[in-house]
């Protein structure tokens, strides 16, 4: 099986950006391979983590040295710039948002501490999540729950082949309550690469009236995403992931007019925790009803003390570099090799070896997670996923890793491999990864 991917004109990403995006462009119309060049992979490496770490594009690296240099040592006003304003606006309308909307943060995790915290909670309030979440969400609700007594309930969504975006939003509206006020769910789960059905998650929650956090690390480079029309209140995502951009770089959407076609809502009480652009006295305007904004929420939280100026200037090259391919190109060149991927696995080791869906082309990513043992109880043995991914890495240096997570009915956690393919990865990567795990399996079995 070979992925055929087509290269055409831009669409959703261009529409947004007030495209078409550059159709002189080179990089608009160049083929993968090539596209492939513009990056720091090592030549006899295949790096299938992105999920984990992205690799730069060396225009990428080259902005990030040049911009550290530039200000090293300097005596001029590093707060400014550290701003972004510029690079907010050309990143948010990259993702359908104005730049009172977007934040440039030092990471998802940060992001998610910040949204967290800023939360109008008290006891006795619910949040629901799932236990499939980024340990920095679970922490921190924990958090709030030693600290402000709140409710937390945490579901464990179904996986496997099978699972329908119907059964992930069922099990959430079973489980809200007249307590509940918020909905916190990843957008594409880390452990087994579920693209969570956004969209219908945010309509339940605005018919109940609940604020939603979406923990968007996995979204930005991957998929071509307007955040506005996906209907949350918060997403945080990660630069250094599927954007490519510096490690210590994210992104943070909060929602900050009310645009009722997505979300009519009135905006949720939030608070800036981590602000120097936050009043010393008094308190801000009240939040706006409409489509105009009141303040600037953005600049509350992107006003910290100083900032990393030359991560931020890369992480919008990282953006801009997109742009300029087309994220609508790259989500298709990358969902195509997933679902080779799902295609290999399920020809070398059977479809009950997948943890993450198939048959739901809704819930679909290029992450994909499965065990690979013949033995179904080695899902639970973590010592053998261990070794299977050092393994590939010092034998075959093919870079990989093994998630854990919670199954619905197990006694046990269950261990998992998880390939993931983006815009420098080809078919004849997978195939390889496939044919050496398949490979390692017979031995360590």
């Amino acid at each position: 099986m070979r992925v055929s991917v087509t290269d055409d004109p831009a669409t959703t990403t261009a529409s947004r950006t007030g495209g078409p995006t550059a159709p002189a462009d080179p990089l608009r119309t160049a083929s993968f391979a090539e596209l492939r060049s513009l990056f720091a992979v090592e030549p006899d490496a295949v790096h299938l983590n992105t999920g984990t770490i992205g690799v730069m594009p060396y225009e990428v690296l080259d902005v990030n040295d040049r911009v550290t240099r530039e200000w090293n040592g300097g005596l001029r006003n590093v707060y400014p710039p550290g701003m972004y304003p510029e690079h907010r606006a050309a990143i948010g309308r990259a993702f359908g948002v104005d730049q009172d909307e977007m934040v440039i943060c030092h990471n998802a995790t940060e992001g998610v501490a910040r949204v967290i915290n800023g939360l109008e909670l008290h006891e006795g309030d619910e949040v629901i999540t799932t236990s499939h979440e980024c340990y920095s969400v679970l922490s921190n609700f924990n958090l709030l729950r030693n600290r402000h007594r709140i409710t937390l309930t945490v579901l464990t969504p179904p996986v496997g082949p099978d699972v329908t975006a119907e059964e992930i939003v069922d099990m959430f509206a079973r489980a809200i309550t007249p307590r509940t006020k918020v909905l916190a769910f990843a957008a594409v789960t880390l452990f087994t690469g579920t693209r969570m059905p956004v969209r219908q998650l945010c309509d339940l929650a605005q018919r109940h009236g609940l604020t939603t956090v979406v923990d968007g690390a996995l979204l930005p480079g991957l998929f071509d995403t307007d955040l506005r029309a996906l209907g949350p209140d918060f997403v945080t995502c990660s630069g250094s992931k599927f954007q490519c951009g510096p490690l210590g770089t994210g992104l943070l959407y909060v929602r900050n007019k009310v645009h009722p076609e997505h979300n009519p809502l009135p905006l949720p009480t939030f608070w800036p925790v981590i602000s120097t652009w936050y009043p010393m006295m008094g308190a801000p305007p009240p939040r706006t009803t409409t489509r105009v904004e009141s303040y600037n929420m953005g600049d509350y939280l992107q006003s910290a003390g100083s900032a990393s100026i030359a991560r931020g200037a890369a992480l919008a090259k990282a953006c801009e570099l997109w742009d300029r391919i087309g994220r609508d190109r790259i989500e298709r060149h990358a969902v195509a090799l997933g679902e080779h991927t799902r295609a290999r696995i399920v020809e070398r080791f059977g479809v009950e070896s997948l943890y993450s869906p198939l048959t739901d082309d809704r819930l679909t990513a290029p992450l994909v997670a499965f065990n690979p043992f013949p033995d179904r109880a080695d899902g639970w043995n973590i010592t053998k996923f261990a070794r299977l991914v050092d393994e590939l890495e010092s034998r075959h240096r093919i870079w990989t890793r093994w998630t854990e997570f919670d199954v619905a009915g197990s006694p046990h956690q269950h261990y998992a491999a998880r390939i993931c393919t983006h815009l420098y990865n080809t078919a004849e990567e997978v195939d390889l990864a496939v044919d050496a795990i398949a490979d390692l399996v017979r031995e360590l079995s």
